[in-house]
Protein backbone atom coordinates (compact mmCIF):
# COMPACT_ATOMS: atom_id res chain seq x y z
CA UNK A 1 0.00 0.00 0.00
CA UNK A 2 2.82 2.43 0.87
CA UNK A 3 4.52 1.71 -2.46
CA UNK A 4 1.23 2.31 -4.30
CA UNK A 5 0.81 5.65 -2.53
CA UNK A 6 4.39 6.59 -3.34
CA UNK A 7 3.93 5.67 -7.02
CA UNK A 8 0.75 7.74 -7.25
CA UNK A 9 2.41 10.73 -5.58
CA UNK A 10 5.46 10.46 -7.86
CA UNK A 11 3.11 10.41 -10.85
CA UNK A 12 1.37 13.52 -9.51
CA UNK A 13 4.70 15.29 -9.08
CA UNK A 14 5.76 14.36 -12.62
CA UNK A 15 2.42 15.55 -14.00
CA UNK A 16 2.84 18.84 -12.15
CA UNK A 17 6.25 19.30 -13.75
CA UNK A 18 4.85 18.56 -17.21
CA UNK A 19 1.93 20.94 -16.66
CA UNK A 20 4.24 23.80 -15.69
CA UNK A 21 6.39 23.15 -18.75
CA UNK A 22 3.31 23.23 -20.93
CA UNK A 23 2.12 26.48 -19.32
CA UNK A 24 5.45 28.13 -20.03
CA UNK A 25 4.97 27.12 -23.66
CA UNK A 26 8.21 25.36 -24.40
CA UNK A 27 9.95 22.04 -23.90
CA UNK A 28 13.61 23.07 -24.18
CA UNK A 29 13.66 24.96 -20.88
CA UNK A 30 11.94 22.10 -19.10
CA UNK A 31 14.42 19.56 -20.46
CA UNK A 32 17.40 21.75 -19.52
CA UNK A 33 16.10 22.27 -15.98
CA UNK A 34 15.46 18.56 -15.56
CA UNK A 35 18.98 17.68 -16.75
CA UNK A 36 20.65 20.18 -14.42
CA UNK A 37 18.56 19.10 -11.42
CA UNK A 38 19.21 15.44 -12.24
CA UNK A 39 22.96 16.09 -12.37
CA UNK A 40 22.93 17.84 -9.00
CA UNK A 41 20.92 15.09 -7.37
CA UNK A 42 23.00 12.36 -9.00
CA UNK A 43 26.11 13.85 -7.39
CA UNK A 44 24.31 13.97 -4.04
CA UNK A 45 23.07 10.40 -4.47
CA UNK A 46 26.60 9.03 -4.96
CA UNK A 47 28.23 11.15 -2.26
CA UNK A 48 25.51 11.81 0.31
CA UNK A 49 26.71 9.13 2.73
CA UNK A 50 30.24 10.56 2.88
CA UNK A 51 28.94 14.13 3.22
CA UNK A 52 26.46 13.28 5.97
CA UNK A 53 28.83 11.12 8.02
CA UNK A 54 31.61 13.71 7.82
CA UNK A 55 29.15 16.44 8.78
CA UNK A 56 28.41 14.55 12.01
CA UNK A 57 32.03 13.53 12.70
CA UNK A 58 30.76 9.96 12.82
CA UNK A 59 33.23 7.20 13.65
CA UNK A 60 32.88 3.70 12.25
CA UNK A 61 32.65 0.90 14.81
CA UNK A 62 33.00 -2.86 14.49
CA UNK A 63 32.54 -6.05 16.48
CA UNK A 64 35.71 -5.35 18.45
CA UNK A 65 35.20 -1.70 19.36
CA UNK A 66 31.41 -1.85 19.98
CA UNK A 67 30.42 -5.53 20.20
CA UNK A 68 26.94 -4.95 21.65
CA UNK A 69 25.78 -2.26 19.21
CA UNK A 70 27.44 -3.80 16.17
CA UNK A 71 26.07 -7.23 17.06
CA UNK A 72 22.56 -5.81 17.44
CA UNK A 73 22.67 -4.32 13.92
CA UNK A 74 24.23 -7.50 12.50
CA UNK A 75 21.46 -9.62 14.02
CA UNK A 76 18.77 -7.37 12.53
CA UNK A 77 20.43 -7.45 9.11
CA UNK A 78 20.60 -11.27 9.20
CA UNK A 79 16.98 -11.48 10.27
CA UNK A 80 15.94 -9.21 7.37
CA UNK A 81 18.22 -11.09 4.91
CA UNK A 82 20.07 -7.85 4.12
CA UNK A 83 23.75 -7.07 3.48
CA UNK A 84 25.49 -5.87 6.64
CA UNK A 85 25.69 -2.05 6.59
CA UNK A 86 28.57 -0.05 7.99
CA UNK A 87 27.85 1.02 11.57
CA UNK A 88 28.73 4.42 13.00
CA UNK A 89 28.54 6.19 16.34
CA UNK A 90 28.30 9.95 16.77
CA UNK A 91 29.65 11.47 19.96
CA UNK A 92 26.75 13.75 20.86
CA UNK A 93 24.32 13.95 23.81
CA UNK A 94 21.51 14.66 21.35
CA UNK A 95 19.47 11.44 20.92
CA UNK A 96 18.91 10.49 17.30
CA UNK A 97 19.78 8.09 14.47
CA UNK A 98 19.75 7.95 10.68
CA UNK A 99 20.53 5.76 7.68
CA UNK A 100 22.36 6.75 4.52
CA UNK A 101 23.77 5.14 1.38
CA UNK A 102 22.58 4.72 -2.17
CA UNK A 103 21.48 1.06 -1.88
CA UNK A 104 21.55 -1.91 0.55
CA UNK A 105 25.02 -2.90 -0.66
CA UNK A 106 26.44 0.56 0.12
CA UNK A 107 24.53 1.55 3.25
CA UNK A 108 25.45 2.93 6.64
CA UNK A 109 23.48 3.38 9.84
CA UNK A 110 24.43 5.76 12.63
CA UNK A 111 23.28 6.54 16.14
CA UNK A 112 24.37 9.12 18.69
CA UNK A 113 25.87 8.23 22.05
CA UNK A 114 23.02 10.22 23.56
CA UNK A 115 20.51 7.83 22.02
CA UNK A 116 22.44 4.81 23.25
CA UNK A 117 22.47 6.18 26.81
CA UNK A 118 18.79 7.18 26.83
CA UNK A 119 17.17 4.01 25.43
CA UNK A 120 16.92 0.42 26.58
CA UNK A 121 18.40 -2.32 24.38
CA UNK A 122 14.95 -3.22 23.01
CA UNK A 123 14.32 0.42 22.14
CA UNK A 124 17.72 0.77 20.42
CA UNK A 125 16.89 -2.39 18.47
CA UNK A 126 13.59 -0.85 17.39
CA UNK A 127 15.30 2.34 16.22
CA UNK A 128 18.01 0.54 14.25
CA UNK A 129 15.39 -1.74 12.68
CA UNK A 130 13.60 1.43 11.49
CA UNK A 131 16.83 2.69 9.92
CA UNK A 132 17.53 -0.67 8.27
CA UNK A 133 13.95 -0.60 6.95
CA UNK A 134 14.77 2.66 5.13
CA UNK A 135 17.70 0.86 3.51
CA UNK A 136 15.66 -2.24 2.66
CA UNK A 137 12.81 -0.16 1.22
CA UNK A 138 15.31 1.83 -0.89
CA UNK A 139 13.95 5.09 0.45
CA UNK A 140 17.20 6.88 -0.40
CA UNK A 141 16.64 6.11 -4.09
CA UNK A 142 12.97 7.11 -3.95
CA UNK A 143 13.67 10.40 -2.21
CA UNK A 144 16.45 11.16 -4.72
CA UNK A 145 13.91 10.74 -7.52
CA UNK A 146 11.50 13.03 -5.68
CA UNK A 147 14.18 15.64 -5.07
CA UNK A 148 15.19 15.52 -8.75
CA UNK A 149 11.68 16.24 -9.99
CA UNK A 150 10.93 18.84 -7.29
CA UNK A 151 14.27 20.56 -7.91
CA UNK A 152 13.71 20.62 -11.66
CA UNK A 153 10.24 22.04 -11.13
CA UNK A 154 11.58 24.87 -8.95
CA UNK A 155 14.27 25.67 -11.52
CA UNK A 156 11.67 25.69 -14.27
CA UNK A 157 9.50 28.04 -12.20
CA UNK A 158 12.43 30.44 -11.80
CA UNK A 159 13.12 30.16 -15.52
CA UNK A 160 9.49 31.03 -16.22
CA UNK A 161 9.60 34.16 -14.07
CA UNK A 162 12.48 35.57 -16.10
CA UNK A 163 11.28 34.52 -19.54
CA UNK A 164 7.49 34.77 -19.31
CA UNK A 165 5.72 36.10 -22.37
CA UNK A 166 3.13 38.87 -22.44
CA UNK A 167 0.62 36.55 -24.08
CA UNK A 168 0.28 34.22 -21.09
CA UNK A 169 1.92 36.38 -18.45
CA UNK A 170 -0.78 36.02 -15.77
CA UNK A 171 -1.04 32.25 -16.22
CA UNK A 172 2.73 31.96 -15.98
CA UNK A 173 2.88 34.03 -12.80
CA UNK A 174 0.20 31.90 -11.18
CA UNK A 175 1.91 28.70 -12.31
CA UNK A 176 5.37 29.62 -11.06
CA UNK A 177 3.98 30.71 -7.70
CA UNK A 178 1.72 27.72 -7.13
CA UNK A 179 3.75 24.88 -8.68
CA UNK A 180 6.73 24.91 -6.25
CA UNK A 181 4.39 25.03 -3.26
CA UNK A 182 2.33 22.15 -4.66
CA UNK A 183 5.54 20.21 -5.32
CA UNK A 184 6.64 20.74 -1.72
CA UNK A 185 3.31 19.38 -0.45
CA UNK A 186 3.63 16.26 -2.65
CA UNK A 187 7.28 15.84 -1.57
CA UNK A 188 6.28 15.99 2.11
CA UNK A 189 3.48 13.48 1.50
CA UNK A 190 5.92 11.02 -0.11
CA UNK A 191 8.43 11.46 2.73
CA UNK A 192 5.80 10.87 5.39
CA UNK A 193 4.54 7.78 3.57
CA UNK A 194 8.09 6.38 3.60
CA UNK A 195 8.42 7.09 7.34
CA UNK A 196 5.26 5.16 8.12
CA UNK A 197 6.55 2.36 5.91
CA UNK A 198 9.91 2.28 7.74
CA UNK A 199 8.15 2.24 11.11
CA UNK A 200 6.06 -0.75 10.07
CA UNK A 201 8.87 -2.67 8.36
CA UNK A 202 11.23 -1.96 11.26
CA UNK A 203 8.67 -3.06 13.84
CA UNK A 204 8.08 -6.31 11.94
CA UNK A 205 11.83 -6.82 11.58
CA UNK A 206 12.49 -6.46 15.32
CA UNK A 207 9.17 -7.98 16.39
CA UNK A 208 8.84 -5.19 18.99
CA UNK A 209 6.57 -2.39 17.75
CA UNK A 210 5.95 -1.09 21.27
CA UNK A 211 9.70 -0.77 21.86
CA UNK A 212 9.96 1.45 18.78
CA UNK A 213 6.93 3.44 19.93
CA UNK A 214 8.51 3.98 23.33
CA UNK A 215 11.81 4.97 21.69
CA UNK A 216 10.08 7.54 19.46
CA UNK A 217 8.47 9.18 22.50
CA UNK A 218 11.77 9.33 24.39
CA UNK A 219 13.71 10.62 21.39
CA UNK A 220 11.07 13.26 20.68
CA UNK A 221 11.28 14.61 24.23
CA UNK A 222 15.08 14.40 24.32
CA UNK A 223 15.57 15.96 20.88
CA UNK A 224 13.43 18.93 21.90
CA UNK A 225 15.41 19.48 25.11
CA UNK A 226 18.99 18.75 24.04
CA UNK A 227 20.64 21.00 21.40
CA UNK A 228 21.93 19.55 18.14
CA UNK A 229 24.72 21.79 16.78
CA UNK A 230 24.85 19.93 13.46
CA UNK A 231 21.17 20.58 12.71
CA UNK A 232 21.52 24.18 13.87
CA UNK A 233 24.39 24.75 11.43
CA UNK A 234 22.75 22.70 8.66
CA UNK A 235 18.93 22.80 9.02
CA UNK A 236 18.47 20.32 6.16
CA UNK A 237 20.21 17.67 8.28
CA UNK A 238 17.27 17.67 10.70
CA UNK A 239 15.19 15.68 8.21
CA UNK A 240 17.71 12.81 8.22
CA UNK A 241 16.87 11.74 11.74
CA UNK A 242 14.30 9.27 12.95
CA UNK A 243 12.73 12.25 14.77
CA UNK A 244 13.48 15.64 13.13
CA UNK A 245 14.46 18.57 15.33
CA UNK A 246 13.38 22.22 15.30
CA UNK A 247 11.17 21.79 12.23
CA UNK A 248 7.58 23.02 12.02
CA UNK A 249 5.18 20.06 11.89
CA UNK A 250 3.49 21.59 8.84
CA UNK A 251 6.75 21.57 6.87
CA UNK A 252 8.29 18.42 8.35
CA UNK A 253 9.09 15.38 6.22
CA UNK A 254 8.03 13.19 9.17
CA UNK A 255 4.53 12.53 10.48
CA UNK A 256 3.70 13.75 13.98
CA UNK A 257 5.32 11.46 16.57
CA UNK A 258 1.95 10.88 18.25
CA UNK A 259 0.51 9.56 14.98
CA UNK A 260 3.47 7.25 14.45
CA UNK A 261 3.08 5.88 17.98
CA UNK A 262 -0.63 5.28 17.41
CA UNK A 263 0.16 3.33 14.22
CA UNK A 264 2.73 1.21 16.05
CA UNK A 265 0.31 0.49 18.90
CA UNK A 266 -2.26 -0.67 16.35
CA UNK A 267 0.38 -2.86 14.69
CA UNK A 268 1.27 -4.35 18.07
CA UNK A 269 -2.37 -5.31 18.55
CA UNK A 270 -2.43 -6.93 15.10
CA UNK A 271 0.79 -8.83 15.71
CA UNK A 272 -0.45 -9.96 19.13
CA UNK A 273 -3.72 -11.17 17.66
CA UNK A 274 -1.91 -13.03 14.87
CA UNK A 275 0.34 -14.81 17.36
CA UNK A 276 -2.37 -15.35 19.94
CA UNK A 277 -0.36 -13.39 22.51
CA UNK A 278 -1.43 -10.00 23.88
CA UNK A 279 1.20 -7.29 23.37
CA UNK A 280 3.15 -6.48 26.53
CA UNK A 281 3.15 -2.86 27.66
CA UNK A 282 5.56 -1.29 30.10
CA UNK A 283 4.51 0.62 33.19
CA UNK A 284 5.40 3.81 31.34
CA UNK A 285 3.51 3.85 28.06
CA UNK A 286 5.03 5.28 24.83
CA UNK A 287 3.46 8.69 25.36
CA UNK A 288 5.11 9.10 28.73
CA UNK A 289 2.05 8.64 30.94
CA UNK A 290 2.41 6.68 34.17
Amino acid sequence: MNMLKTTMLLAALTALFMALGYTLGGSSGAVLSLLVAAGMNLFTYWNADKIVLKMHNAREVDAQSEPSFHGLVANLARRANMPMPKVYLIDSPHPNAFATGRNPENAAVAATTGLMAMLSRDEVEGVMAHELAHVKNRDTLIMTMVATIAGALSMLANFGMFFRSERNGMATILAVLIAPFAAMIVQLAISRTREYGADRTGAEMSGKPLALASALAKISRGAAAIPNPVAERNPSAAQLYIVPTHVSEMFSTHPATENRIAELEALAEQMGAASGVAPRRSALDPLGRQ
